[in-house]
C-alpha cells in the first residue's frame, strides 16, 4: 500500500478499534449496527490512508499485522483523548446532577445492586441511584440514546463501542437431574451433559446466550427441551418437575429445596461474569469510573 492524501476518519478508527477488541469484522459490525461490507470498506480506506494493512483476514477472524500491532495502541490513545475531550465538555456544559441512572439486567443478583448503592453513597458528595430493570436490548438502546448513564449486564457479547469493566462473577449450577446421571457425584461435568435435555428461557436477558455459547465453545451438543420457560422461577420449577435440567447463576435459585449441583469443566467451576458498561464520552465518565471501581472493590 502507499499513503494517499485525505483525512483519517474517526469512524474508521472506531471500527478498527472494535475489530481489534472482538477479533472479528462481523462482531465489530454488529456492535455498531452497520453492515460488514460497510465496516470493511471503511477500514480498507483507513489502511490506504495509513499506508499498510492493520489486520490479517482469515476465516477464523482478524488478527493485527505487525504494522497494526504498532498503530492500534495509538488508535486507542487517540480515541481515548477525543472521548475525554467530549466528556469534559459535556460535564462543563451540562446541568449539575446528583443522580446516576443505572440499568440492570434481570440476571444481575441483588448483592451486586447492593454494592452499587453503597458505592454511590461513597462518592464525593454522595449520589442517588435511579435504577431501571430491563432486558439487554432495551438497556443498550437506552445507554446509546442517553437515557441511562451505566448498565450492569452479563458479559455475553462484545461491546467495543463502550467502556466496560468486569465487576464480578459467580458459579453456575445445574438445577434438576440431568437425563444422563450415570456418573452421579456432587458436581456435573460439562462434557458429560451432552445427552441431557436443557430447558431455556427467552433469549433476552443473556442467560440463554450464555448457555448456548458455553456449549458451542466446548463443542458439546445442546439438546433443548421443546418448550420454553418464561422466567427463572418457572425454569427452576420445571427442572424440579423432571422436565429437564436447567442452568442458573447460583444467586438466582429461589428455593433452597431445589436439587442443584455446581457445573464444572474438567473439574473447574463454570462461572458467569458480569460487567458495568458506560459511554466513553459521558459527562459523568469520571464519576462512573469511580463508582465501578468501588463496586469492583
Amino acid at each position: 500500500m502507499h499513503v494517499m492524501n485525505g483525512r483519517v476518519s474517526t469512524e474508521a478508527l472506531r471500527y478498527a478499534q472494535a475489530v481489534a477488541q472482538t477479533g472479528s469484522f462481523s462482531a465489530a459490525a454488529r456492535s455498531y449496527g452497520v453492515t460488514q461490507p460497510a465496516l470493511s470498506n471503511a477500514i480498507a480506506t483507513l489502511e490506504d490512508r495509513l499506508g499498510g494493512e492493520l489486520f490479517s483476514r482469515s476465516p477464523r477472524g482478524a488478527t493485527p499485522t505487525a504494522f497494526g500491532a504498532r498503530l492500534l495502541p495509538l488508535v486507542d490513545r487517540t480515541l481515548g483523548e477525543l472521548d475525554g475531550l467530549v466528556a469534559e465538555a459535556r460535564r462543563l456544559a451540562g446541568p449539575a446532577t446528583t443522580s446516576i441512572r443505572i440499568g440492570v439486567s434481570p440476571l444481575i443478583g441483588s448483592h451486586v445492586v447492593d454494592r452499587a448503592c453503597a458505592a454511590a453513597a461513597s462518592l464525593p458528595g454522595g449520589r442517588e441511584l435511579v435504577l431501571t430493570e430491563a432486558d439487554l436490548a432495551g438497556l443498550r438502546v437506552d445507554l446509546v440514546e442517553g437515557r441511562l448513564d451505566l448498565i450492569l449486564v452479563p458479559s455475553v457479547e462484545p461491546l467495543p463501542r463502550f467502556e466496560h469493566r468486569v465487576i464480578g462473577s459467580e458459579p453456575v449450577v445445574v438445577v434438576g437431574t440431568p437425563d444422563d446421571d450415570s456418573h452421579g457425584g456432587d458436581v456435573v461435568e460439562l462434557a458429560e451433559a451432552a445427552d441431557s435435555r436443557w430447558i431455556l428461557v427467552p433469549d433476552s436477558c443473556g442467560l440463554t446466550r450464555f448457555t448456548t455459547s458455553l456449549f458451542d465453545d466446548n463443542a458439546v451438543p445442546l439438546n433443548q427441551y421443546p418448550g420454553e420457560a418464561s422466567s427463572y422461577r418457572v425454569l427452576e420449577q420445571w427442572a424440579n418437575l423432571g422436565l429437564g435440567a436447567a442452568l442458573l447463576p447460583r444467586s438466582k435459585l429461589e428455593s433452597a429445596s431445589s436439587a442443584h449441583r455446581p457445573l464444572v469443566d474438567h473439574g473447574r467451576p463454570v462461572e458467569i461474569s458480569y460487567e458495568a458498561v458506560w459511554r466513553r464520552d459521558s459527562g459523568l465518565a469520571t464519576d462512573l469510573a469511580e463508582l465501578v471501581d468501588a463496586i469492583t472493590a
